[in-house]
């Protein structure tokens, strides 16, 4: 369906110049043509774990189409309790990691970037009949956030596997040829049961303060770069809000965000993937920052803002049809450095080329997002 812009609008369009989206960035060690990320979108398509050959095809059209850093939906690391989705694919096993070099090699031919997302869902499940003591997977406390006992809290072994775990994805992932990783720890999954002082109850080293909680997250990065090496680069999605509750908060102040930063940049994170269901939202009082912009303000860090960019509905209102939506203010914030990158999902469904069709101005051209379109892959 292509966008039904009022011609007030279509003008701001015009006038809103995005030239700033298409200038290069560095992450790490990492050269990004743009500033424009293809964002991780759960797509559960797989097979037994395996990515198919759409899957190729699937990155392949983004890159093409002009999306400088592709960050691949979330994959399961090696660890038995790390999934809760079968059509969710691997990253690891010698079929599913064969299936991946190939979408790294396609995305490549076509002059992209790609890092995969390595996910552990710890005790976040839709299978209800799993949130049992005994059969639901581990979490730092076991706890749910209302404090209802669904599993034993993880033993220094558990802990130990899965940061190994998520390694051996970061080795694998830079002898595939991938550009980095990211490290998903938002939205209620196992590293952010371990941020929030809901899910995470513990007494020992990784719980109690808000520094003390990043623990287990700092050491899966410290191993990250201990075998992958420290020039391979490390994203780490975050965010607020929780699948279990959008309203959310690990950070009241800009002051706990800087004390929760701090040890991260230590270990050796390169870029932060600040995830906010609208991207123009204040994180905080008196200042229209918003946690993209905190994040890079208080660690001068690379920072990937996400949240309903170039559309008129929030994913949370995901089953409604999204129009395209004017990107002024967006261009503003990254023009004065607010951010450095921009995370785009649903327009890159509806508009594999929404890169090369935003740089000539081509925004009569855009199609809406329909949710009928997550159906395919093509």
């Amino acid at each position: 369906m292509t966008v039904r812009t009022d011609p007030a609008v279509a003008s701001e369009l015009v006038r809103a110049s995005p030239a700033q989206l298409f200038e290069p960035v560095t992450i790490g060690s990492l050269a990004v043509p743009n500033r424009i990320v293809m964002a991780p979108m759960t797509r559960a398509f797989a097979i037994g774990g395996v990515p198919h050959e759409e899957f190729a095809s699937y990155y392949r059209r983004r890159a093409e189409g002009g999306v400088g850093l592709i960050v691949t939906q979330g994959t399961w690391i090696g660890h038995p309790l790390a999934s809760n989705n079968p059509g969710v694919p691997n990253f690891f096993g010698a079929k599913a990691l064969g299936g991946w070099k190939r979408i790294a090699d396609e995305v490549h031919a076509a002059g992209g970037r790609i890092i995969p997302q390595l996910w552990h869902v710890g005790l976040f499940t839709s299978a209800r009949e799993r949130l049992t003591p005994g059969s639901a997977p581990n979490g730092p406390s076991g706890l749910s956030p209302d404090g209802a006992r669904l599993a034993e809290p993880m033993g220094q072994p558990d802990i130990d596997e899965v940061i190994e775990a998520f390694a051996s994805g970061a080795v694998a992932a830079r002898e595939l040829g991938f550009d980095g990783v990211e490290l998903h720890g938002a939205h209620g999954y196992l590293l952010d049961q371990f941020f929030w002082s809901k899910t995470n109850r513990r007494r020992d080293r990784y719980g109690g303060d808000l520094v003390a909680r990043t623990r287990f997250a700092v050491e899966i990065v410290e191993e990250v770069k201990r075998r992958a090496g420290r020039e391979f680069p490390v994203s780490l999605r975050f965010s607020q809000w929780k699948g279990q509750d959008y309203e959310a908060r690990l950070f009241e102040s800009p002051a706990e965000l800087e004390r929760w930063l701090a040890p991260l940049v230590a270990a050796g994170v390169d870029v932060f993937h600040c995830s906010t269901r609208r991207y123009w939202a204040a994180e905080f009082e008196g200042s229209d920052l918003n946690l993209a912009g905190w994040t890079k303000k208080l660690t001068g860090m690379p920072t990937i803002t996400v949240g309903a960019v170039g559309l008129d509905r929030e994913f949370t209102r995901r089953g409604e049809l999204a129009q395209p939506a004017w990107l002024g203010p967006l261009l503003d914030r990254l023009a004065r450095g607010e951010f450095d990158l921009v995370a785009l999902g649903r327009p890159l469904i509806a508009n594999p080329a929404w890169p090369e069709l935003v740089a000539r101005g081509a925004f009569d051209e855009l199609q809406a997002y329909d949710p009928d379109q997550l159906k395919t892959l093509t």
